[in-house]
């Protein structure tokens, strides 16, 4: 019996109809790469005071003192949330009293911006912030909004699987871009921040459906040795690419309705790429649908130039992939030993801690000093080595040393953030871009190391349970740039204090490298540090072809 491999082995690895499938599923990971990310620019906060009415009889110089100043960044700005009381300032201006020389300022009444705020226009001409007025009290919403759409992504998570599984890898790829770009299409016409919210959950339910339908479409087409590559090099690239677009949009459509809009065109385009991209034949064959999948392999060796086989797939000898014996295991089998329960726990601790300094060194381009726009392309622009690097290291260099180094590097970098001059704040930006890069290198290596570490019969169950730990940590991550409001350095401190403890923390899972992955509980690699029993289910009779637990055990440190 032959597997799927075999049987497709005479359309080579690299023709001219595996490029066009890997770039085009590539670029149609290109929306997500800005989808999440915009509301960088959407949300963003202007700089802003109280704002007087344009009835209240004051003088110039008491419309300029009416609120509170305070020091910001070396200049005196007026205060964000409170101003002095109006009722108060007016009697003094009628009296023709000067603010500070007749009056001191200490020693007035202040109340709450009764009156609204006044936005600097200077950078954003509005934003959902200064349409809602999302500032003061209501500052909490602007993060809410962001953890909810990578509440979207969990969800999303967790249903795109199934979905791709019953109804087909090209079905659910363009159905859920469909969602994508029309529910962020409805967001220009939001009528509040309720209304602007929801739909964005929807988006990051659509973008993560998208971004897994695409991944397993190309896995299933490729063959073994690109597979790798469109995996680690070709999805993520190109989502660094589309991320790179977004301060390009930002920069000439300064208004967030307009930006929006704007960023929906990419993801309308890409509904061309469905004549163009297959159905997947391992999922044809799945649903015993032979005949389409031979059409399509057909098609395939045609654009490749060769001279298909007059019999592809033949359902007598084929392995069937719809007849495998549905697994035993449970998501409770990820804790059953002492071994693979501390596995676990570790990769919910790396892949939640690697998630929240992602995604919170992502958001929190605008508060860095210089031009926002700049920032943010340089944050999506280091993406680019950072995943060529970690490609590298994957093919030559153990798992354990290469995630330490990087989590290493970009934890020891964001703490140094604080001690840097404030006059030397490009210094402290190009810190935080070397922070960025080594957590993106941490991340894109560690799909491939924990699918490594757990073994056959538990791997979709330990990635999916480590993607989830991903998700809840993207979720917190706004709050840690919240911190932020408080003291400028303190995220810095938090997201660079725990990306070193995680880095230690790695150097205690297992080496991988180099090593067959094993199939059984009891193949597992062990974790340093903890000793262990032989056990008699150690000694357990093998399948035919199966590596020795005792070889595994001596090659994993």
């Amino acid at each position: 019996m032959r597997d799927y491999d075999e049987v497709t082995a005479f359309l080579g690895q690299w023709g001219p109809f595996q490029r066009l499938i890997f770039f085009l599923l590539s670029a149609s990971i290109i929306p997500n790469g800005f989808n999440g990310m915009s509301i960088v620019f959407l949300a963003a906060t202007p700089e802003h005071h109280c704002r007087v009415p344009d009835s209240a009889n004051l003088s110039s110089a008491w419309r300029n003192h009416s609120a509170p100043r305070s020091l910001q960044d070396g200049r005196e700005v007026p205060h964000s949330c409170r101003r002095y009381r109006l009722a108060a300032i007016s009697n003094f201006s009628a009296l023709g009293l000067e603010p500070g020389r007749d009056v001191d300022l200490q020693q007035l009444e202040q109340e709450d911006c009764l009156d609204g705020w006044e936005f600097s226009r200077d950078i954003y001409l509005s934003t959902i912030v200064t349409e809602w007025n999302l500032v003061c009290e209501d500052d909490w919403k602007a993060p809410f909004t962001i953890s909810l759409f990578f509440g979207g992504v969990l969800v999303g998570s967790f249903i795109s699987g199934q979905l791709s599984d019953r109804f087909g890898r090209k079905n659910v790829l363009f159905v859920t871009m469909g969602m994508q770009t029309g529910f962020s299409f409805l967001q220009v016409f939001s009528k509040n921040f309720e209304m602007f919210t929801v739909l964005f959950f929807l988006v990051g339910m659509g973008q993560i459906s998208n971004y897994v339908a695409a991944f397993v479409l190309g896995t299933e087409i490729l063959g073994k040795s690109i597979r790798i590559i469109f995996s680690t090099l070709g999805v993520c690239i190109f989502y660094a690419i589309g991320y790179m677009m977004l301060p390009l949009f930002a920069y000439f459509i300064r208004d967030w309705r307009m930006l929006l809009l704007a960023l929906t065109v990419p993801g309308v385009l890409c509904a061309a790429l469905w004549w163009f991209i297959p159905e997947s034949p391992r999922w044809l064959i799945s649903q015993g649908r032979f005949k389409e999948a031979e059409v399509i392999i057909r098609k395939a060796a045609k654009i490749n130039g060769i001279i298909a086989p007059s019999t592809i797939f033949d359902p007598s000898e084929l392995q069937d992939l719809s007849s495998n014996k549905p697994q035993s295991h449970s998501i409770l089998d990820l804790l059953r030993t002492r071994n693979i329960r501390t596995v676990t726990i570790m990769s919910i601790i790396l892949w939640m801690t690697i998630s929240v300094g992602y995604f919170g060194l992502s958001l929190d381009t605008p508060n860095l000093h210089g031009d926002v726009y700049v920032n943010s392309l340089l944050s999506a622009v280091v993406e680019v080595p950072a995943y060529v690097v970690a490609w590298l290291l994957l093919r030559h260099l153990p798992r354990r040393y290469s995630m330490a180094t990087a989590l290493f590097l970009g934890g020891s970098v964001l703490l140094f953030v604080q001690l840097v001059p404030s006059d030397l704040y490009y210094l402290a930006t190009v810190l935080v871009m070397v922070g960025k890069f080594g957590v993106t290198a941490a991340f894109s290596m560690v799909y491939v190391y924990t699918a490594e570490l757990y073994p056959t019969v538990v791997r979709n169950m330990g990635v999916g349970v480590s993607s989830t730990a991903s998700r809840l940590g993207s979720i917190v991550s706004p709050y840690f740039i919240y911190l932020g409001a408080y003291d400028r350095f303190l995220p810095y401190i938090l997201m660079g204090s725990l990306t070193i403890l995680t880095a230690i923390l790695t150097l205690f899972l297992p080496e991988s490298f180099g090593t067959p992955l094993p199939d059984t509980i009891d193949q597992m690699l062990r974790v340093k540090g903890i000793k262990y029993r032989q056990t008699a289910s150690h000694t357990k009779m093998l399948k035919d072809g199966e590596e020795s637990p005792t070889i595994l055990k001596s090659t994993s440190f």
